[in-house]
């Protein structure tokens, strides 16, 4: 059988664990609010903010924070200090220059801090008498934007002229050390695929690292002509230039073959004169037998132009004593001559 009384003796010891637990969690509670109720002297530290830079000016390295001890009932510092730190905003049009720096007295500006902090100068000790902003001359310049292109062409197409940006330079303002060391900026990446038709649209200019700069404008303009294109070829003659004086030269091939792209209604108007293929003797490096031919003048109207055969294989043909005989030559190296 169930024994009544010891069912009756553990829910008194249950109702008595309950009522000790209740005063043990009501007494850290009044403990912690008599703590909270006495006075404190603590060290305070809170962040700062600046409005209205003077214009010929750039910051440098400028206070983040400000510190002072404060005499404060336990709530009032974890409450607003802890939970709801308050910002103190520093007006620069109430600084002193003194050539290098701006100087904020914080004790001439009582009124301002007392109302920014809701605090009372008579209990608040600030570990600085004044707040010390270094700065630089600030510059204006224009620079030159750069696209940043990744441009991919549907079968047949392709770009008429190189991407342009409108407007194609920006002006930007800051230290004049950093300013004097910039000329250009760059867009963020114009990434497009299948292009088949005219493109355009607004793109940002790319901050990354700058941000200790004002740009007047953030974006600009991009526009780009597309059209069909068609490919053809010519045959042109390998022509080497700054041979020396006496030299008899034979070169293999003579002739090399040009491919390009030109717009289709374009394409009747490419001539093989307006192509020229050349090499320099001069840049033949040592112990190789052949220069590198490069395309020297081609039509402005055609592109992605580019060669057969680029390396272009050279003999030297010397006389010696009326007996010719011809010999493969490496630039300032040794002469092989056979009889």
């Amino acid at each position: 059988m169930r024994s009544y009384g010891n069912i009756g003796g553990k829910k008194i010891k249950k109702a008595n664990v309950q009522v000790f637990g209740f005063f043990l969690i009501f007494s850290a509670i009044l403990w912690v609010l008599v703590q909270l109720s006495k006075e404190y002297n603590r060290t305070v530290e809170i962040p700062l903010t600046y409005i209205n830079t003077p214009m010929d000016k750039t910051l440098q390295d400028a206070p983040k924070t400000l510190r002072f001890n404060l005499d404060a009932k336990g709530f009032l510092l974890i409450w607003k200090y802890e939970f709801f730190k308050p910002v103190l905003t520093i007006d620069l049009k109430n600084t002193t220059d003194n050539g290098a720096q701006l100087v904020y007295n914080i004790r001439d500006h009582r009124s301002s801090i007392e109302n920014q902090l809701n605090i009372d100068f008579e209990d608040t000790n600030f570990l600085k008498d004044d707040i010390v902003i270094d700065f630089q001359p600030r510059k204006e310049k224009r620079v030159l934007v750069i696209p940043k292109t990744k441009l991919n062409y549907d079968v047949g197409f392709s770009a008429v002229n190189r991407v342009q940006l409108s407007p194609d330079s920006i002006t930007v303002s800051g230290a004049k050390n950093i300013i004097d060391t910039l000329s250009s900026v760059s867009t963020n990446l114009i990434s497009l695929s299948n292009i088949s038709k005219d493109i355009s649209g607004t793109i940002a200019i790319d901050t990354t690292n700058l941000g200790m700069l004002n740009f007047y404008r953030n974006t600009v303009n991009y526009t780009q002509k597309v059209a069909k294109f068609t490919e053809g070829n010519v045959e042109i003659p390998v022509e080497v230039i700054n041979v020396p004086r006496g030299t008899n030269l034979t070169i293999f091939p003579k002739k090399v073959m040009i491919y390009y792209q030109v717009n289709l209604k374009n394409y009747e108007f490419v001539k093989a004169d307006q192509f020229k293929v050349v090499c320099d003797f001069d840049e033949i490096q040592d112990g190789v037998d052949y220069m590198l031919a490069q395309i020297s003048e081609q039509p402005r109207f055609v592109n992605n132009v580019r060669l057969n055969e680029r390396k272009i294989q050279f003999i030297i043909n010397t006389f010696l004593f009326g007996i010719s005989s011809d010999i493969a030559f490496c630039i300032k190296s040794c002469r092989l001559i056979s009889f």
